[in-house]
């Protein structure tokens, strides 16, 4: 039931660009005084009820499919990959009309999901190395383009649905929920989270209050960490998706270690902002 939970929390990172530093990207183009608890507060809603809605969709059609063809839902889906390309395919070519329409009205959704979904991280990477050297933002997107294409390659390849299954399970399960436990913590413990309390409130409408700083320093670190140990204690017995130790230990674990050490050095270099 925890890597249940824990999925459901790397989900909404991930669909909430949370841990990204894309919303700090964001934030940093808005006026001085802006409303950032309402605008938080819209967005958050926003993306709830749009994953909602789409609940109704998947899951409705998955439960048919199932009922149809007498295969339980566990051996049909296993991630989003399978349900994106593999199963949702095999549905729409079940249906009795217009099934090629449907077909490239799925795939045109889905491409035109990842461009959109490309451009807020660029945006997020773009803008730090804009503000820290200064460079011209064309050449910059061009190299990050270029870059984020070669590195895409990989899962071009006939092991592409592999690695692009353990990096999306140990970045988006492990990485984003390790990030926000790191936010919170350094906010709550390195950095005066009475000052952001006081700054948010100073131009929201929705006041920040006791609740939000125990949410922030205790509940949130608290139940993440322990989704998190639970998940880890399950790897040390069985790998992911059965994929072999090898594959794990790049694709997930050395890939993580690397972000992780490259974090370490520019806390360090940074560590006199929250001084």
């Amino acid at each position: 039931m925890g890597n249940v939970w824990l999925a459901a929390y790397g989900q909404v990172f991930f669909s909430l660009s949370i841990g990204f530093g894309i919303m700090m990207a964001y934030a940093s183009y808005l006026p001085p005084k802006s409303d950032i608890a309402n605008n938080a507060l819209i967005i958050a809603l926003a993306d709830a009820g749009t994953a909602f809605l789409a609940g109704f969709a998947v899951f409705s059609t998955l439960g048919y499919y199932t009922y149809t063809e007498g295969i339980p839902i566990d051996k049909i889906i296993s991630s989003s990959i399978p349900l994106a390309f593999i199963t949702f395919p095999t549905i729409i070519n079940e249906f009795p009309i217009f099934r090629q329409l449907f077909g490239v009205l799925f795939f045109l959704m889905l491409f035109f999901l990842g461009i959109d979904s490309a451009f807020s991280p660029v945006e997020a990477f773009s803008c730090g190395i804009i503000d820290k050297w200064r460079v011209r933002r064309t050449p910059l997107l061009l190299s990050i383009g270029l870059i984020g294409l070669g590195i895409g390659l990989l899962f071009a390849t006939n092991a592409g649905i592999l690695w692009l299954d353990i990096v999306d399970y140990f970045m988006c399960n492990w990485g984003l929920v390790f990030v926000g436990v790191l936010e919170c913590l350094l906010l709550s413990y390195a950095y005066d989270l009475k000052k952001l309390e006081s700054y948010v409130n100073q131009s929201s409408d929705i006041s920040l209050g006791n609740w939000w700083n125990f949410m922030i320093k205790i509940l949130a670190p608290l139940v993440l960490l322990v989704l998190f140990g639970t998940e880890i204690y399950r790897r040390t017995y069985s790998s992911y998706g059965g994929y072999p130790r090898a594959a794990e230990s790049l694709g997930g674990y050395g890939l993580l270690a690397f972000f992780l050490l490259l974090s370490i050095i520019f806390m360090k270099k940074r560590a006199r902002v929250f001084a």
